[in-house]
């Protein structure tokens, strides 16, 4: 089918290629020329604007929204509603907050356009691999671009959540559990790598996934990680947050939901850009690992931490 997608950073751009192997006609957009281009290079079609993205679809339209969340995506999804008409299809594939998804709905629905919250995940791994991805809001609308679902995720990678905000509310869930699940894999690593072994880190996570009860691709990734730096001297252990952590432990007080690990993780992650430790510089390497996220390089021996 066709498809506008605008947005084409670390994952959007390998979305687009996903989709134009897959026989889908895209339209892109994104704000660095140099993206677009390369999304010509990889066979889609591309726009000089996002004005010119809707017009070179052919109604009733589909368009595809991979823009950081807050007010980038609030800025493009205004933009769409004015350009696009009664009847196309809006989806946002970021992380947006869900009720900010519910409002958008809202908002499209009164216009007549249909509007989807597609909560993403696969990282940098996506275009190999693919993207798992859960989607909320119009059912129809949702079973008319489930091609395009089907394309961008592994087999049974994708699942229609339900109302308005639902896919945006379990990929917040799924990001909470990806921060205990780090933090546990950081403090059972730290603890080796202060042992008086001199334990080879990477053929343990290697081990691991054999047999083993906490075998993941999270153990995958370690391995890669300490294949490159054993020690991980060269990563500072400064972690960064996007903001589902935050939404989810929000969630989890406002419902009276205790979530402890998750909880701890999060702080953790504040912890880390006061201090540092072998723990921290594994969780910024394995965040680099799966999603791209970028890693601070440590600071000279001697010398301060980052500000």
């Amino acid at each position: 089918m066709e498809i506008g997608f605008i947005g084409l950073g670390r994952m959007g751009m390998n979305m687009v290629k996903r989709l134009h192997e897959g026989g889908h006609r895209v339209v892109a957009w994104d704000l660095d020329m140099m993206k677009t281009k390369e999304a010509a290079k990889a066979g889609a079609a591309v726009a000089a604007s996002i004005e010119k993205l809707v017009e070179r679809l052919i109604a009733p339209r589909a368009v595809w929204i991979m823009v950081p969340a807050g007010q980038p995506t609030q800025d493009v999804f205004a933009r769409l509603l004015v350009l696009m008409e009664s009847g196309d299809i809006l989806i946002d594939g970021g992380n947006s907050h869900y009720n900010d998804s519910v409002r958008r709905y809202q908002e499209a629905s009164g216009r007549g356009i249909r509007f989807l919250d597609a909560g993403t995940s696969g990282g940098i791994w996506g275009l190999a691999e693919g993207f798992c991805l859960m989607a909320g809001g119009d059912r129809k609308a949702f079973d008319k671009v489930e091609p395009v679902f089907k394309t961008l995720a592994p087999k049974d990678g994708y699942l229609y959540c339900g109302n308005a905000g639902s896919g945006h509310f379990v990929k917040m869930v799924h990001n909470g559990i990806e921060y205990g699940l780090l933090q546990a894999y950081a403090e059972g690593f730290e603890l080796m790598h202060a042992s008086q072994f001199g334990l080879d880190l990477a053929a343990v996570s290697r081990l691991w996934n054999h047999g083993s009860v906490v075998r993941s691709w999270l153990l995958e990734l370690c391995e890669r990680a300490f294949a490159k730096d054993a020690s991980l001297e060269k990563i500072e252990g400064y972690i960064a947050d996007s903001g589902e952590g935050r939404w989810t432990i929000d969630e989890a007080m406002s419902r009276n939901v205790p979530m402890p690990v998750t909880a701890l993780s999060l702080f953790v992650r504040y912890i880390s850009r006061q201090d540092d430790s072998f723990g921290n510089k594994l969780i910024a390497a394995l965040r680099n690992e799966f999603g791209g996220h970028p890693i601070k390089a440590a600071p000279p021996e001697g010398k301060g931490k980052q500000a």
